[in-house]
């Protein structure tokens, strides 16, 4: 196998603490914040499309603004994960493929994040509507993040295999019911990889602010290089790897280390030459 495509960023990318961290200049407008993060990175997973229906025209805006080879990874709205509504949903699904069709056609979607929220159990109910979703999702790139560990089963994984969908690898607390810590690939284009941080303090407080807190040492980063270099990268033909402990800047400063660890000693690639960091 070529050598793996690594597609580094973060979860969101606008956040004005990230100005008071120092990653974004002084003084920078909202507005701007999309334009210096391409000078890190390479691809950013978008959140507002989990908030809210995406629209073509902003996608098509968003597209004009980034290089050739920058990817995105849009999160499926919530109405479709959290807040299913059982007559609703189908149409939901067509109006999320037309609001992200400018990414599909100018070549710059790297898949469809689902993520599931931890009550969505292994039952009878919601593996029928998973099934049905991926369904209606077919001929999209899908990556699926399970919140809940009752999906931790050979069956599970060998039906994303089967229907070359990519499983989420998440890093977050060792808590009781969360999805463990995994290093595996079940589809042969991509994997993808999620830090979340490991406040497990603050994981269930309600607070996001509390809950993505968190900055990775250097040897949980160097831990997490080797893993995939060893065991992601060797079996996809390319990689997601985004960061959401986004707080107070954490997830730039992690991303930009484990990018460093992963392209030393010709460990992967990037889609360009490596950008000049803020």
């Amino acid at each position: 196998m070529t050598a793996c495509r690594l597609y580094t960023g973060t979860s969101g990318y606008s956040y004005g603490e990230w100005v008071d961290s120092g990653f974004y200049p002084d003084g920078t407008h909202s507005s701007n914040m999309l334009d210096c993060y391409i000078k890190a990175f390479h691809a950013v997973e978008l959140n507002y499309t989990w908030y809210q229906m995406p629209k073509a025209p902003a996608m098509e805006r968003m597209c004009e603004k980034v290089p050739e080879h920058f990817k995105f990874s849009a999160k499926l709205t919530r109405t479709l994960t959290h807040e299913i509504q059982k007559n609703l949903w189908q149409k939901e699904v067509l109006a999320f493929r037309q609001g992200i069709e400018p990414l599909i056609r100018s070549e710059k979607l790297l898949c469809i994040l689902i993520q599931l929220p931890p009550y969505f159990e292994r039952s009878a109910d919601f593996r029928h509507y998973l099934a049905a979703l991926l369904d209606e999702l077919s001929g999209l790139p899908l990556a699926v993040e399970f919140r809940h560990d009752s999906w931790v089963n050979d069956k599970v994984f060998s039906e994303l295999e089967r229907r070359r969908i990519t499983l989420v690898n998440v890093d977050e607390p060792d808590l009781p019911g969360l999805f463990p810590r995994l290093s595996m690939v079940t589809n042969p284009d991509l994997f993808y990889v999620r830090f979340h941080g490991r406040n497990a303090k603050g994981w269930r407080s309600g607070s996001m602010q509390k809950q993505f807190d968190y900055d990775y040492a250097d040897p949980e980063l160097k831990e997490w290089a080797e893993r995939i270099k060893t065991g992601l990268m060797p079996e996809a033909a390319a990689g997601g790897i985004f960061f959401n402990n986004h707080v107070r800047g954490q997830a730039p400063k992690n991303a930009l280390r484990l990018m460093d660890l992963l392209l030393k000693k010709g460990g992967g690639k990037t889609p360009w030459n490596a950008p000049s960091f803020i």
